[in-house]
């Protein structure tokens, strides 16, 4: 296998690590961390203008890279700056709707990709600790669509999102693999209700709760009972990224140290 960065991937590592470097500096980011919105729709902006969104999704998907080396490059120097911008939550819900989407649906991944929407994770719960297939909250048909209700913990950057990718059962135990869906829920949605928070690191996140949420059947991500193939595939994506992130401040780290 050849470990060698293409071209396109070199300049968009200079053109990422530049930005960080002089434009979101210690105290930029403190500020931005801290701030009431735990992010900036500035930043975010640019950040997408630099290319580094449309890097995790390949071309059928509306990007220009998608492979696990992208999403490396894009993450690693976003580690470099501890950046606090929802970039993570676009990897991981783009790539859920890539996987599964309509073509619909997956006009969400453009508006990601130019950083005129953002997304948020809602996958995690009080109680499911780190096993992927157990899922509390519930889906239950309603008419032509469907009824949401349960609970999502500890959802980075859900204040500011434009949209929830929320998984919930439809059939089977708490922590059966099959009987988990996933749908696309407008933030906004009635029945939706926050309660967010700043995290440890800087940013925010929010406890979400999903009171009688109701959703037509384009908000279904996907095959009933069929997600959790998905989540698998997009939660694999996200390890990539988190793996690079850490990298790129344990450099940094180092540099500071022992430089």
């Amino acid at each position: 296998m050849n470990f060698e960065h293409t071209e396109d991937r070199r300049m968009l590592a200079d053109s990422l690590g530049r930005y960080v470097r002089e434009q979101y500096g210690f105290e930029t980011r403190d500020r931005i961390a801290k701030s009431s919105a735990g992010y900036s729709e500035e930043v975010w902006k640019q950040i997408a203008e630099i290319g580094a969104v449309g890097a995790l999704f390949a071309e059928a998907d509306g990007g220009f890279g998608g492979s696990g080396f992208d999403i490396a490059v894009v993450f690693e120097q976003l580690g470099r700056g501890l950046v606090v911008e929802p970039v993570l939550g676009a990897l991981l819900v783009g790539r859920a709707i890539a996987a599964a989407g309509s073509p619909k649906q997956r006009e969400l991944i453009a508006e990601l990709v130019a950083g005129t929407a953002k997304a948020a994770f809602a996958h995690g719960e009080p109680d499911s600790g780190y096993e992927l297939a157990r899922v509390a909250t519930r889906a239950e048909r309603k008419g032509n669509g469907w009824m949401l209700q349960g609970a999502k913990a500890v959802v980075a950057h859900a204040e500011a999102a434009d949209v929830l990718l929320v998984s919930a059962r439809s059939a089977g135990a708490v922590d059966d693999e099959a009987g988990i869906s996933l749908f696309l829920v407008p933030a906004k949605a009635k029945g939706v209700a926050m309660r967010g928070y700043p995290t440890i690191d800087g940013g925010r996140a929010a406890e979400v709760v999903l009171a009688s949420v109701e959703v037509g059947a384009d908000a279904l991500l996907g095959e009933a009972g069929a997600g959790f193939a998905v989540l698998e595939r997009a939660v694999g994506a996200g390890l990539v990224a988190l793996a690079a992130e850490s990298l790129g401040a344990m450099d940094v780290a180092k540099d500071a140290t022992l430089g």
